[in-house]
């Protein structure tokens, strides 16, 4: 056998065996994408079969509407006395419908002679009827007419004499709707248990559903009080917000026995929270603080075990969010329902949260695994809503962030809380930062968007993507980190207190961190706290800061796709931006940008090649960084002799932000690929799994057929397949030694992204056991 020429080469099976391992950890990294999409993107309608989980999701869309018409403030909802009467049978074929009846009692604030309201898919049944002035008790006031507008999804009630402002009234209205199986406002679902075909009736009122099941003042801001009384089969259980507090029997016109099931008054809250479920359910439960924790789920489910987890995590991420916030749950029990069926990973309505079936169970016999952490981080973000969007709702929909992006920077404080296997940082910037960087780069639209912005059912449900979810706890987590969590939670407690059952806008929250920041001394801004995060919630994306380390020149752009620009594009905005930064290893104080361009002449560096520059420490700031040659140089050097003198977040944010910025042409891919050089030292799975998801993207057969990229990308590869080191770890990874060091069983095959960001770690198989 004659020599061989010059170059890198390996054996088959060694080849083989690479390949294989590289692939396997590949596979992971697309497994992810498929079953942990970030918390509220649509779900796909289910087959009545439980699901594999997600995060806890957005709404899906509504029926399209012509637009999202505000109500005339002339009138102010006070109660609601509401009746539902779902006309359903065991056993029943359909077509399903319900009745009702709803008594609203209003405040006047203004002469009228119409009263509109909310109503949508509804028929108003009887004559409706206005009761009052309730100080003049037995006055009405006749109703001339009722007119619906279903483009404008409102009724409105024309009246032949005056509402006079300063006096209460009574609106009554009898309805009936029809019962169907979509999963929106009060539907209907099928499903099988210990093999017997059953059926339930829930709710799902977020964000303009309420008014598909009853008539309302419709809109986040019109709080109200409610008696809900549910009339169904006797057979079923009703729940609905507040505890039961008589269960009676009635007669329907044909003899027909019904049960009657009385509820508490409700506390001040929206119509988007109320809530009804009507099912055969057993649940287990504790006891919290006082607080009645039950968790509903089909029988057989109930008796496995399957919601014992989230039953014991769930009072304890009640106390955490009490303790830290200081502020009580206000109501005397929560039930947690989990359904065979439902639209979305979670919804947070008062005193009855509602799931899909598979956010809430896992198998009893597991010790932690990657679902187990889903559930922590479903179930404590909609524990962060009872405080967050229900003590406390935004004033409009353009302010959603309020509700969502404090829920979902909660969700992971109280995941790790409760599991501190957990690391809190790797899976916040690998879930939550990290994806949203990408796709707010490409999104044109600001966190908060001005009112008169949200028209028509399809902007209002837009809003509901990971702009809202993920970039919201990203500046969140960003505000917390400068100002010092011991600050933004004292300013958060005021907020809550000041505002609790009631609406704010987020210039409420800015004014309530900027009376926290003027009593103490210790941090000092740059800014006003609303100048400051108004650069950030009030502008479309985010800037890229270029560093020159020879004249210490930081430059901020809004970081956009210089391959896609067109001359007409503009880019002008300028952020207030926080800079944590590292020099030769140790930590500077924090500084800011606060203009386009700004010397710092601490950071120019010296010609030593040991001397150099880190910003953004721990992907502390919502912004990516482009360092100059120089200072990537470095960098490189420092990582292929000693990758730990950089935090292990450091080093997936130079990774990440590197090839972000050669994807969008700001630097060259063998910039980008230099800094790989060092991965044969890398042992985080976390910054492995960034790695791959920027050296195998969606595009990747476009990519391999670059004939600048692709010989690039083998070098790199083949390179990897003959270190040693790197074959030793992924080895390592696919015979699960690195779960054996945290303790933890493996059992099945990965599904879940989340082990990328665990210190060790299980999954279930993609096949649900449920």
């Amino acid at each position: 056998m004659g020599t061989r020429g010059g170059g890198l080469y390996v054996g088959r099976r060694v080849a083989a065996v690479g390949a294989a391992l590289l692939l396997a950890l590949l596979v992971t990294v697309l497994a992810l994408a498929a079953l942990y999409g970030r918390c509220r993107q649509e779900a796909a309608t289910p087959p009545p079969s439980p699901r594999a989980p997600g995060p806890a999701a957005p709404p899906p869309p509504a029926p399209a509407a012509s637009s999202v018409r505000r109500l005339p403030r002339h009138l102010l909802p006070l109660h609601y006395d509401l009746e539902l009467w779902p006309r359903v049978r065991p056993g029943q074929t359909g077509p399903f419908a319900f009745t009702g009846q709803v008594n609203i009692t209003v405040r006047c604030l203004q002469d009228t002679d119409t009263a509109v309201l909310h109503s949508a898919g509804l028929r108003i049944r009887g004559a409706a009827a206005v009761r009052g002035p309730r100080s003049e008790p037995g006055a009405a006031v006749e109703v001339a007419g009722l007119r619906q507008e279903e483009a404008d999804e409102v009724a409105v009630l024309e009246l032949r004499g005056r509402l006079r402002a300063g006096h209460r009234y009574v609106l009554q209205l009898g309805f009936q709707g029809r019962l169907e199986e979509d999963l929106d406002g009060l539907f209907l679902t099928r499903y099988t248990d210990r093999g017997q075909s059953r059926m339930f009736i829930a709710s799902q009122m977020e964000p303009t559903y309420a008014r598909r099941v009853y008539p309302c003042f419709d809109e986040p801001a019109m709080k109200a009080t409610f008696n809900i009384r549910i009339i169904h089969d006797p057979s079923y259980v009703a729940l609905s917000n507040m505890p039961a507090i008589d269960v009676s029997e009635v007669k329907d016109e044909n003899g027909s026995l019904w049960t009657v099931t009385t509820f508490n008054t409700s506390l001040k809250m929206s119509t988007y929270l109320t809530a009804f479920v009507i099912c055969d359910f057993d649940y287990v439960t504790r006891t919290e603080r006082g607080n009645e924790i039950r968790i509903w789920a089909r029988k057989e489910a109930v008796k496995n075990g399957y919601v014992d987890y989230a039953l014991n995590i769930t009072g304890p991420i009640f106390s955490f969010l009490e303790d830290i916030l200081n502020v009580s749950y206000p109501l005397p029990k929560t039930d947690l329902v989990a359904l065979p069926d439902f639209g979305a990973g979670g919804m947070e309505n008062w005193g009855l949260m509602i799931f899909q079936e598979a956010s809430l169970m896992n198998l009893p016999s597991d010790k932690f695994t990657s679902r187990k952490a889903m559930i922590a981080l479903i179930v404590s973000h909609e524990l962060g809503h009872q405080w967050f969007g229900n003590l406390v709702t935004m004033n409009w929909w353009n302010d959603l962030w309020l509700n969502e992006g404090l829920a979902s920077y909660f969700e992971y404080l109280g995941a790790t809380f409760v599991e501190p296997k957990l690391s809190l940082d790797k899976i916040f910037y690998a879930h939550v930062v990290q994806p949203v960087l990408r796709e707010d780069s490409e999104i044109a639209r600001s966190l908060s968007e001005s009112e008169d912005k949200i028209k028509g059912s399809f902007s209002l449900m837009s809003l509901f993507d990971n702009i809202t979810y993920s970039k919201g706890a990203s500046i969140t987590w960003m505000l917390s980190g400068f100002l010092t969590e011991k600050l933004f939670i004292r300013a958060l407690t005021s907020y809550l207190k000041e505002f609790s059952f009631s609406n704010a806008n987020q210039d409420d929250l800015w004014t309530h961190i900027q009376m926290v920041v003027d009593a103490q001394d210790e941090v000092q801004l740059p800014a006003p706290v609303k100048q400051i995060m108004d650069s950030w919630t009030c502008q479309n994306g985010f800037p890229v800061l270029t560093l020159n380390l020879t004249t210490g020149t930081i430059r901020q752009e809004q970081f956009f796709n210089k391959n896609n620009r067109k001359r007409t594009d503009s880019y002008n905005n300028t952020w207030i931006v926080p800079i944590s930064w590292m020099r030769n290893g140790s930590s500077q104080p924090l500084t800011w940008l606060d203009k386009s361009s700004k010397m710092f002449p601490e950071m120019q560096v010296s010609e030593s090649e040991h001397d150099w520059i880190l910003l953004n420490v721990n992907l502390s700031g919502y912004y990516r960084v482009n360092y100059d040659q120089l200072n990537l140089k470095r960098l490189a050097r420092l990582l292929e002799n000693d990758p730990k003198a950089i935090p292990a977040v450091s080093r997936f944010q130079l990774i990440d932000d590197v090839f972000a910025l050669a994807d969008f042409g700001y630097v060259p891919i063998e910039t980008a690929l230099e800094l790989t050089k060092y991965l044969a030292r890398e042992d985080e799975l976390f910054i492995w799994n960034v790695v791959l998801l920027n050296l195998i993207p969606d595009n990747l057969e476009s990519t391999l057929k670059n004939h600048e990229v692709y010989p690039l990308l083998k070098v790199l590869f083949v390179k990897m397949l003959m270190l040693w080191k790197m074959t030793i770890l992924l080895k390592c990874i696919w015979k699960n030694s690195w779960q054996q060091r945290a303790g933890w069983a493996s059992k099945t095959v990965w599904t879940c992204h989340l082990n990328c960001m665990l210190s060790g770690g299980t999954t279930l198989s993609t096949k649900s056991p449920f």
